[in-house]
């Protein structure tokens, strides 16, 4: 299968498991359409014009020819120069590696990191906090994030990639809808009473069985196993990194008990305390495998063969 066509069906998966839904994605584009026709040619020259197509600008092709013919990927949760040295030993020892998956950013889209997180909006007015005050507690951390990466050294493992000749790709925002969309499917239908329900939920799903073995599994940072759950909100794992740690008290208001993510700071932990929110973390690299192992599915479908690196734990569904 073509590069181009792998990234293609990894953005249509995204959309299809966007938490705006495809009406939300498509307005989403035609404010990006306006804003590009509204600029000056100067500027248009600065824009880029992917962003027209791909709603997710953290996931993109940053290297390698979109009509590479594809049939080996190598897939991590971060790939980084080391993992690039990896791939092209293990191809000096036999391997046929076409393509480097990373969940986590780099180059450009790592440097664009917060442009993704106006979705976290969205979900949190799916859960009752308005839309206006969603926006607003965002837009501070937004700015946080944007300041945060800016100085990092995006282009190191794009670089390491370029040399060595081996096509690169990520997939961030896309993996995390598509575990987002998972993990509301599964709490909607199992509808837990306690935050121990919750864990022992989340403690079926075989990522985090793997997890639990490495010591890394689901667990509570805020509340009692006994507590009732309350209506629970899978809403920390799509969206760039996590919110600002105020949005605990909207969350209360808005008569959330019970919030399930990825990974909290202690800021965020001692906000659920004080708002009464218990607060359950699935776990980082165990999330986005899960995520991961949604799409790397999709893609054995097409006869890729799939060799997993850097804390992917890869398990694969039925059909």
């Amino acid at each position: 299968m073509k590069l181009k066509n792998l990234y293609a069906l990894a953005v249509q998966m995204g959309i299809e498991a966007d938490p705006r839904g495809k009406a939300g994605v498509e307005k989403l584009l035609a404010r990006r359409k306006k804003e590009y026709d509204e600029l000056p040619k100067s500027k248009q020259k600065e824009f880029d014009v992917e962003d027209l197509n791909n709603p997710y600008t953290d996931s993109r092709i940053f290297w390698g020819d979109p009509a590479l013919e594809v049939d080996s990927i190598m897939a991590g949760i971060d790939i980084n120069a080391s993992e690039v040295l990896l791939a092209d030993r293990l191809n000096q020892k036999g391997e046929s590696i076409d393509l480097l998956l990373t969940h986590h950013p780099e180059g450009a889209s790592l440097a664009s990191l917060h442009e993704v997180m106006d979705v976290q909006a969205d979900i949190m007015a799916q859960y009752g906090v308005p839309i206006n005050i969603a926006e607003g507690v965002m837009h501070d951390r937004i700015g946080e994030v944007q300041r945060r990466f800016s100085p990092v050294n995006h282009a190191q493992a794009v670089d390491a990639a370029r040399l060595l000749g081996l096509a690169f790709m990520g997939t961030h925002t896309i993996t995390d809808n598509l575990v987002h969309t998972y993990m509301e499917q599964l709490f909607k239908k199992a509808k837990p009473e306690t935050v121990g329900d919750v864990l022992a939920v989340l403690k079926k799903e075989p990522e985090y069985v793997e997890a639990t073995k490495g010591k890394a599994g689901p667990m509570i940072f805020a509340g009692d196993p006994h507590n009732r759950a309350g209506k629970v909100a899978p809403i920390e794992f799509t969206g760039g990194t996590e919110a600002s740690h105020i949005i605990y008290e909207k969350l209360a208001m808005a008569g959330v008990g019970t919030v399930i993510g990825m990974h909290a700071g202690e800021e965020h932990r001692k906000e659920a305390l004080k708002y009464h929110i218990n607060l359950v973390i699935a776990g980082h690299m165990s999330s986005d495998s899960l995520g991961m192992n949604l799409l790397l599915d999709a893609f054995e479908k097409q006869g890729i063969k799939i060799i997993p690196c850097s804390g992917l734990i890869r398990v694969q569904r039925p059909s």
